[in-house]
């Protein structure tokens, strides 16, 4: 097999979609989850996995935790071994990654992360590997590197050169698509504007369709204030921005509702009343997500010409070196990354 184009017009239904993994900051947990991740035999059931990262970072790792995987180096087009007890490496470094400190945020280590992610975004535009599945990075690191991005979302769109993307993260039986993310609580309503929340409901129902195959999601949107604002008791988010977006994607077709209080619409989205919810900040999604599926929720990136998905955790900087962290949610992203790529391929092919 080779790293090579796939042939859109050709697809091989019995091939497993190949994935390239970003090892993310090396002085993080990347580089442990994904090498317990191979040394299963749950991922390569999945996908053909290509590791993009340092590759002495994942030899130490390796000896580290005493696994019995050999790390073998792969260039853009060589023929990559698959064979059980083998890891597929990639490592788009100009140099070997200097000496740095485990679980400390630092310029090196973080301009390697973004190295890794570009090499992978190549590769995907380029139709090499099938997706990319990214273990997270550390912003603060990125950001002394000169990468001056929030996270992978935005500078993957930059990367991509999308018109519109966002973050979808999905556990359980819930999918939630976010408005706002990681913002302060006190800025978070002037934050909120009509365009922004209609954006969030298009992604959802982007996601909902072309990415889960629903023809006809229902998505639930949330309030912002308890009981929806009660008529303007308690906020006026509602009615001023959310129910004009809601409606505005209404008239659109979309079958999006009104603004819910968010402490029943959660409930009844988990019980399947609703396909996807509308989150209008960080924690209204992630503590129902975190509370139902903690350790195996999976970061979704809506809107990109390629398929991303992503470990919904960080660095985990307190545990590097502790051989603790979990590869649950590294597992899941590349299970969502396979079933996503898989219905691509059957689409095309029918």
């Amino acid at each position: 097999m080779k790293l090579q184009p796939n042939k859109p017009n050709k697809p091989n239904k019995q091939e497993k979609p190949l994935l390239g993994i970003t090892m993310g900051d090396p002085a993080g947990i990347g580089p442990e989850v994904i090498t317990k991740a191979m040394a299963s035999r749950t991922l390569r059931t999945i996908c053909r996995p290509l590791v993009i990262g340092s590759m002495p970072v994942l030899e130490r790792t390796i000896k580290s935790l005493k696994l019995t995987l050999k790390a073998v180096p792969v260039k853009d087009h060589e023929a990559m071994p698959l064979s059980q007890g083998t890891v597929a490496v990639l490592d788009p470094l100009e140099a070997p990654l200097g000496r740095f400190s485990p679980g400390v945020a630092a310029a090196e280590t973080g301009a390697a992360s973004v190295s890794f992610i570009k090499k992978a975004v190549t590769l995907a535009q380029l139709g090499c590997i099938d997706g990319i599945v990214t273990a997270p990075i550390n912003k603060e690191a990125i950001n002394l590197a000169g990468c001056h991005y929030p996270g992978h979302t935005e500078l993957l769109a930059d990367l991509t050169q999308a018109k519109e993307s966002g973050m979808m993260i999905v556990g359980g039986p819930l999918r939630i698509m976010f408005v706002t993310t990681h913002v302060a609580i006190k800025d978070l309503p002037g934050l909120l504007t009509q365009d922004k929340i209609e954006k969030g409901i298009r992604l959802a129902q982007l996601a909902l369709t072309q990415l889960y195959g629903i023809r006809k999601p229902k998505i639930g949107v949330a309030a912002l204030n308890p009981h929806a604002g009660e008529h303007g008791l308690f906020g006026d988010e509602e009615a001023r921005v959310i129910l004009p977006a809601a409606r505005a994607a209404q008239a659109q077709g979309i079958l999006a509702s009104d603004p819910l209080p968010a402490d029943t619409l959660f409930g009844k989205a988990a019980k399947g009343q609703y396909d996807g919810v509308v989150a209008m900040y960080h924690d209204q999604g992630l503590i129902p997500l975190k509370l139902v599926a903690f350790g195996t929720c999976v970061n979704l990136t809506v809107g990109l010409p390629i398929i991303r998905t992503s470990v919904d955790h960080g660095t985990a900087f307190d545990i590097v070196g502790k051989g603790i962290a979990d590869p649950g949610s590294l597992l899941e992203a590349v299970k969502l990354a396979a079933k996503i790529a898989n219905g691509r391929k059957s689409a095309r092919s029918s």
